[in-house]
């Protein structure tokens, strides 16, 4: 496997930075004004991108800040090419116009990318209006616990206006796209990990309706966040990215999973979330601390070796795709890149990286081995080819 780093700015057809004919995978993320229709240079460099690597699937998402190598950027579009020497990709992609049909929208893009020698799904999905759980459940439905499944909802740092996904043309708003990787060639190691802590009691979801709260111990959700919140409570959903949901299946408390506001509904009080809230389930309230925050970042790039390594203990990760949460982002500041630091320092200075803020992760959920949404989290996704 090798990869290239590629500077959007000023991307044309006969830059000599575009020498990857031979990439069969290209990453872009960057600022949700770079992938709006219009947005400068965006078209002009995938078509760059698509006459310099015919045969790449070229798929990237909106984001406030993006990654590349240890630094973030807050403005433009980064780009990385990838060329896999024994894997094979396929590519898929579905809209959602609406978050009832994300359950389907997986169903759909795992028929379509399921085989025998199907190793892992990369799935790069909108970020507003779906149920991100959902997606993820969908797709498993098909792919089952044998096949591994990564990725994230497209961000827009904290305006919550649009999103964009993009799949070699131009940039869409209500796609979900999705590369299936196959062959015995590939190792995968992926990770999830958040250093939040909790705080508050612990309450009971009394009322919800798919991913919207509408009560907590049979008080209104947005109720409750306003007591807590105080005078943040006036930027919300924004303020809310700071202070997330823990919560916990009673059937099955080891598994945990974070949840994010996405959007608040002031006239029926209630709350919308990124993925489902499901009725009898504990909530807790979490914040977060830098260094704890770090440490998460850290423990994610841990284990993620060691999901790389399970076979084989010397395997080293040729390339690194990082999906952060925006709740990160906001709270950390600038900061932020410290979290970044920290994971390339356990990865290796020289692993290649990319990946973006998010507004939801997709990676394993603790102690099931099968793959669902996670907010407030570090997800990785590490890649390598053996002989």
């Amino acid at each position: 496997m090798w990869t290239q780093n590629i500077n959007w700015s000023g991307l044309g057809t006969d830059d000599p930075r575009l020498d990857i004919q031979q990439a069969n995978l290209i990453f872009v993320f960057g600022q949700t004004d770079a992938f709006s229709e219009g947005g400068e240079g965006m078209l002009s460099g995938v078509s760059a991108l698509r006459q310099a690597a015919p045969h790449a699937h070229i798929i990237g998402a909106s984001t406030g800040s993006s990654i590349a190598g240890q630094a973030l950027h807050e403005e433009g579009l980064q780009a990385l090419a990838i060329g896999f020497e024994r894997v094979s990709l396929r590519q898929a992609a579905v809209t959602v116009d609406a978050a009832q049909e994300s359950y389907d929208a997986g169903v759909r893009l795992g028929k379509a990318l399921l085989a025998n020698d199907l190793r892992h799904v990369l799935m790069l999905s909108k970020g507003l209006e779906i149920n991100g759980s959902q997606l993820a459940e969908g797709m498993t439905s098909v792919i089952g616990d044998r096949v591994s499944l990564s990725g994230g909802m497209a961000g827009d740092g904290a305006r919550f206006g649009q999103t964009f996904v993009l799949l070699d043309g131009q940039p869409q708003e209500h796609m979900v796209a999705a590369i299936g990787f196959y062959g015995d060639a590939l190792r995968i190691g992926t990770s999830a990990s958040g250093g939040w802590r909790e705080f508050g009691p612990e309450r009971l979801i009394t009322r919800s309706e798919g991913s919207t709260l509408i009560e907590l111990d049979g008080v209104p959700a947005l109720d409750l966040y306003e007591r807590y919140l105080g005078d943040e409570a006036a930027g919300l959903p924004a303020s809310a990215l700071i202070y997330p949901l823990k919560i916990r299946n009673p059937d099955y408390p080891d598994r945990e999973m974070v949840r994010t506001v996405l959007s608040v509904d002031k006239e029926t009080r209630t709350l919308t979330f990124a993925g489902d809230m499901p009725e009898g389930w504990s909530a807790r309230l979490m914040r977060g601390q830098f260094d704890n925050l770090v440490l998460g970042a850290e423990a994610a790039a841990e284990e993620a070796l060691k999901s790389l390594r399970r076979l084989e203990p010397d395997l080293r990760p040729e390339l690194s795709l990082m999906v952060s949460c925006v709740g990160r982002r906001l709270l950390m500041g600038q900061r932020t890149v410290d979290e970044v630091e920290a994971v390339s320092a356990i990865l290796g200075d020289d692993v290649p990286q990319t990946g973006f803020y998010s507004y939801g992760e997709i990676a394993p959920l603790a102690g099931t081995g099968v793959s669902g949404l996670h907010n407030q989290t570090v997800c990785l996704t590490l890649f390598a080819e053996v002989p």
